[in-house]
């Protein structure tokens, strides 16, 4: 049969015997690939090469961290990167407003008292902007009860 193979494909004896013998041979890092799957999925892909290494090494495999991430890489796994929480904190930034209302939030006639805040959203990896702008004469109206 190999005989017949190499005569309808024309290829060289050694070569197919040299390609039949390393399609034979165990992968290289077989049962380590194996385990990094494992991991991975185990942690709903939210490990990256890095932790996968600590657990590894935890495992009693001491794989270097550049052969798991280029392991990693052969198998096409890659972890899922948290979105950061957006903190609006910083401290003071520039010059504080002067207190105009001094918490008299009430107005005797309309376009007297205005009010606005900006919040940030994140829709679709992108930052968003929403500045309401609130008249203060009749609040009532949109005061939750």
């Amino acid at each position: 049969m190999a005989q017949d193979l190499i005569r309808a494909t024309g290829m060289l004896k050694s070569s197919f015997y040299y390609r039949q013998h390393y399609l034979q041979t165990p992968t290289r890092y077989g049962v380590e690939k194996s385990k990094i799957q494992e991991i991975y999925h185990q942690h709903k892909g939210r490990y990256g090469y890095r932790r996968i290494c600590l657990v590894l090494k935890q495992m009693g495999c001491g794989l270097n961290h550049k052969t798991v991430q280029k392991l990693m890489k052969e198998l096409e796994l890659k972890s899922i990167v948290r979105v950061k929480k957006y903190k609006s904190y910083r401290g003071q930034v520039g010059v504080v407003a002067p207190n105009y209302l001094a918490r008299e939030f009430e107005a005797n006639r309309p376009n007297e008292k205005w009010v606005t805040d900006v919040t940030e959203f994140n829709i679709t990896g992108q930052k968003v902007y929403l500045s309401p702008v609130l008249d203060l004469y009749n609040r009532e109206i949109y005061r939750l009860r």
